[in-house]
Order: C-alpha cells, then sequence, then structure tokens
C-alpha cells in the first residue's frame, strides 16, 4: 500500500459521497456520543463564521433538537456557540449569518486579545521574546482555554472542527483548533463540506468564501490556499485517491509527515517501542 492510500485509510476519506447519508452518519455521531456519555449536556463550539465552523454547529444544533424532541420536548441537552475574535473580528458578519444558520440555544462574546496579550506580556518580563508564529498560535490556544473553561462549568465537551484537508497538511494549531473532545466533520474533505453545506441550506456565502485562518495580525485577509503554497483542490483529489501533479504529491506528503506529531497523543515510553 503506497503512502496516498495509507493516509486515505487512515482519515476515513471517501472518493464520493451522499451528502443526505453524510448529514444523518454525522448527526448520529453526535447522538451516540451524548446518549454514552449520560452526564454530557453541552456542547461548546467557537464560531468564526467560515464554513467549517459553521458546518460543525449546524450538524450539532440538528442531533441536538433530535435528542430534546425524543425526550418528550423536554431540552435537557444544549449547544454554546462562542465568538472569540481578536480585538476587532475583519468577518463579523459571516459570524452573524453563520449563527442565525445554526440557532444555537446560547451564544455568548468574549473578545481574547486582552489575554494573549497579557500572556505575551508575562512572557516578555521574562525575558522571553515571542515569534509571529507564536503569537498566531497563542490566538488559537487561547480561544480553546476558554472553550474548556466554558465546558467544565456546564457539563459540556469540546466539539473540534478541523477536516481530513487539515488533518493532512497539520494546518491547525496544536493543544489550540486541533485540541477538542469530539471531531464529527474529521473525515470530510474541504469539498464534501461545501456538499453537506449546500444540501443544508446554508447562505452560500459562508461555504463559497476563501477559506483564512485569520491569526495573522498584518496579513488577516491572507488565505489558506497562499499559506499552504497548494489548493484545496488538490488536497481533496488526492484524499479522493485520484493523481495529481508529482510536485503537488509531494507537498501533500511532506506536510504529512513533518506534521505526525499533531495527530496522535503524547507519546509514552510504550507508544514510542511500538514505533520503532
Amino acid at each position: 500500500m503506497n503512502l496516498q492510500n495509507k493516509i486515505i485509510k487512515l482519515l476515513g476519506v471517501k472518493p464520493v459521497i451522499h451528502p443526505p447519508s453524510e448529514i444523518n452518519r454525522i448527526i448520529n455521531f453526535i447522538k451516540m456520543y451524548l446518549l454514552y456519555y449520560k452526564h454530557i449536556k453541552t456542547l461548546i463550539l467557537g464560531i468564526s463564521g467560515g464554513q467549517d465552523s459553521t458546518l460543525t454547529g449546524k450538524l450539532c444544533q440538528l442531533a441536538i433538537q433530535e435528542l430534546n424532541k425524543n425526550n418528550h420536548f423536554k431540552k435537557t441537552y444544549k449547544l454554546i456557540l462562542l465568538c472569540l475574535p481578536y480585538g476587532q473580528q475583519i468577518d463579523v458578519q459571516d459570524c452573524k449569518d453563520a449563527i442565525n444558520f445554526i440557532q444555537p440555544e446560547i451564544i455568548l462574546n468574549i473578545n481574547i486579545k486582552n489575554s494573549v496579550l497579557s500572556t505575551e506580556e508575562s512572557l516578555k518580563q521574562a525575558g522571553i521574546e515571542i515569534s509571529n508564529n507564536a503569537h498566531e498560535n497563542n490566538k488559537a490556544r487561547e480561544r480553546m482555554k476558554i472553550q474548556y473553561n466554558i465546558a467544565s462549568i456546564n457539563n459540556g465537551i469540546v466539539v473540534g472542527t478541523y477536516h481530513a484537508a487539515e488533518a493532512i497538511t497539520g494546518f491547525f494549531t496544536k493543544y489550540g483548533d486541533g485540541g477538542s473532545d469530539i471531531n464529527p466533520i474529521s473525515e470530510l474533505n474541504k469539498n464534501q463540506g461545501k456538499l453537506l453545506l449546500k444540501e443544508l441550506k446554508c447562505p452560500p456565502n459562508l461555504y463559497l468564501k476563501q477559506p483564512r485562518a485569520n491569526l495573522e495580525d498584518t496579513h488577516p485577509y491572507k488565505t489558506d490556499e497562499e499559506v499552504l503554497g497548494i489548493t484545496y483542490l488538490d488536497i481533496d483529489s488526492y484524499l479522493e485517491g485520484k493523481k495529481i501533479s508529482k510536485e503537488n504529491q509531494l507537498i501533500i506528503e511532506k506536510y504529512y509527515l513533518y506534521t505526525q506529531h499533531k495527530r496522535h497523543m503524547p507519546i509514552t515510553p510504550s507508544t514510542l517501542s511500538k514505533m520503532y
């Protein structure tokens, strides 16, 4: 089995999907998790107005609605959406559109800028000057820290939003947006996520927009594809088992091999011995 096929098998991506079936599969996954862990009553999700958090949020809300309906219409479960801008959010209208589409029970707005700067000032006082990359990762980790704080007081879990196209490239922050309890859309590539949103009658502006992490202070409009140096079309094609150019294949596989540490739990002596 070549590396491409190994990656596809590991990430669980299908070459072709039937959107209604995928929607039901993911909703059932969320419901089964909540029914198994009976003490968990709340799903916590950071919402940005991008495709991935919009899709994940909608699927979570549909699952919760089904559970509550089957519980004699008693609203036992709830979804809390967190808007976590760093200062002024550049796509605030998209975030509002996403919230209107999802219709969660609770929405919280928490600006993370002061917390991030406070941490970095403490480091500076200790003689540590952080890099731009570390600053960007600090934002993602601050957002995840807040989500877990909210989860801890609401009998909740944190829901992740990364998908297979991000997983294969490691295009997420370790213990930031990569840290969560469940990842409902992990087996979808970028285009498959769009197909699900279209099936769910999502406003097109939320899934047709250029994907952006919005972590850079100086270039907030920089797209994911500009940062990665490769298109999502090529990444999706690779994940669907299609042939792409040798150059782009090498780029993807280099990202995958370099970022393997992001995709597994911390290594212990016993797990390390199994790697050799």
